[in-house]
């Protein structure tokens, strides 16, 4: 996930990219085309593709923000005023506003 640089001032945007569709369908063609010894890994790969592809946004924008607390050392609790400043700190071109949005996603889909 990645912010949309130069849009102006607090109006930035968290972007969520996606392309496991991608990989799905080169995990589809490997097998089709695999060694019975390979199937098993390419068949796991594949189930675990197709999970990852099945999260919401909102657990993807959850995951994004504990990855980057986690990389600011933030053990605290989730909801809590120290967690937006964990990850504005993180992430300084967040708004308060997004920060907080981003913040609820965590709380609303817990790991």
């Amino acid at each position: 996930m990645t912010g949309i640089m130069g849009l102006g001032g607090k109006n930035r945007v968290v972007l969520t990219v996606r392309d496991a569709d991608v990989v799905a369908a080169a995990l589809r063609q490997a097998l089709a085309q695999a060694s019975p010894l390979e199937r098993p890994g390419l068949e796991r790969a594949a189930a675990v593709v197709e999970a990852t592809a099945a999260a919401t946004e909102g657990r993807l924008r959850a995951r994004w923000v504990r990855a980057r607390l986690a990389a600011v050392e933030f053990t605290g609790d989730i909801a809590s005023v120290a967690a937006v400043r964990a990850l504005r700190r993180a992430e300084p071109e967040l708004s308060l506003l997004a920060a907080v949005q981003l913040q609820k996603d965590a709380v609303a889909h817990p790991e």
